[in-house]
């Protein structure tokens, strides 16, 4: 698949827009990326070009979008970009960046954010499955290369998963 992945940090600069479609949940909101670089005459950092984006959230993304971005909030985002050039009659060429998100995030190096797992809507209960019969019957036998605890037993007495616990407990 040939698609140009992008990774862009950025404010989110309009109010997420949420809709209930038929294919399901989508969200979109404006992302303001603004370039900073050092101006070594002024030594001080200057802003560049601010370049706005549509971002795009579909299925259980766009319902964490709008629950969790407001306007103001630095964020990161990655997923395909898309460019869209169209030409209208009597005015000039309209060109729109969009971004197709496959994630999105607060920017943590701007500040703290608290995680919350969202609630899953359980879909049709599937029934209890009793649990399996991992015991091999008493009676048995038929994988003959199999050790028994008897056979793996140390000298000490202890299980060789029994070693392994007491080896890896930090004192």
């Amino acid at each position: 698949m040939n698609d140009t992945t992008i990774c862009a940090v950025g404010n989110v600069a309009t109010q997420p827009m949420y809709r209930d479609l038929a294919a399901g949940p989508s969200a979109r909101f404006r992302l303001a990326v603004t370039a900073r670089y050092f101006d070594r005459e002024k030594s001080v950092w200057t802003d560049g070009h601010t370049s706005f984006f549509t971002v795009w959230a579909n299925r259980q993304l766009a319902t964490n979008v709008a629950a969790s971005l407001s306007v103001g909030d630095p964020v990161v985002v990655q997923g395909r970009l898309k460019v869209r050039t169209e030409v209208r009659e009597g005015q000039p060429n309209w060109a729109s960046a969009d971004i197709d998100a496959a994630a999105i995030g607060h920017d943590l190096a701007r500040g703290t954010s608290a995680f919350r797992r969202a609630n899953r809507q359980e879909t049709a209960a599937s029934p209890p499955r009793p649990e399996p019969n991992w015991e091999t019957p008493a009676g048995d036998s038929t994988d003959s290369t199999a050790d028994s605890a008897e056979d793996v037993v140390s000298a000490d007495g202890q299980l060789p998963d029994q070693q392994l616990a007491e080896s890896l407990v930090v004192t």
